[in-house]
């Protein structure tokens, strides 16, 4: 991935558009904000250092757990060919889509679903991110990633979390870094708190 154009797209993307509300006014800091439905909007170093570590190529076709208010999607869409995103609350997906498609993207896909099974049928997958904290590691997403690929997910207890990196290699070995204490909503479905 390209370093420099991350960088530029970082500093230039105006969080503004994935907000709403008096919450607007307070896209420039960095600090996670209130979406609605309990849900927040990562603050923006975040989901910077997340999209540095996935590191979605041109030709990646990604799957994202949790498109919230479309901020991380907008980086991936960026950055990758196909962006496959779930999100489990109907009324964020819905906004998420219009805000991205008159962003002009057209290379992203949207399924209402809590997310734990994936996308089996647009599997498998070059980067997988998961923007929800996980309570035990999701295998069933493990598994719907390809080979050379990358995985990106918070994983830990309700009040802290460790963000880990998962990479594939070609004969389909796992290894696992941590890179990160964080703190995320919950993954709903299978793999949350429970």
């Amino acid at each position: 991935m390209d370093k420099k154009a991350l960088k530029a797209f970082y500093d230039n993307l105006d969080r503004s558009l994935f907000l709403d509300g008096s919450v607007k006014n307070h896209a420039t800091l960095d600090s996670p904000l209130p979406i609605g439905f309990g849900q927040t909007i990562s603050q923006p170093s975040l989901v910077y250092k997340m999209t540095e570590l996935l590191s979605p190529q041109k030709d990646s076709k990604v799957l994202e757990i949790g498109t919230g208010s479309g901020y991380q999607t907008a980086f991936l869409a960026e950055f990758a060919n196909e962006v496959y995103t779930i999100e489990v609350i109907e009324a964020l997906s819905k906004k998420a889509k219009k805000r991205l498609g008159d962003l002009g993207y057209n290379n992203i896909f949207f399924r209402i679903s809590d997310g734990s099974e994936g996308w089996s049928e647009a599997s498998p997958f070059d980067r997988i991110i998961i923007t929800a904290a996980a309570g035990t590691k999701p295998t069933k997403l493990i598994n719907q990633l390809a080979k050379n690929g990358r995985m990106i997910f918070p994983v830990g207890t309700p009040s802290l979390q460790d963000l880990v990196l998962i990479t594939k290699d070609s004969e389909g070995e796992v290894e696992e870094q941590q890179f990160a204490k964080v703190r995320f909503v919950e993954m709903i479905g299978e793999y949350g708190w429970g």
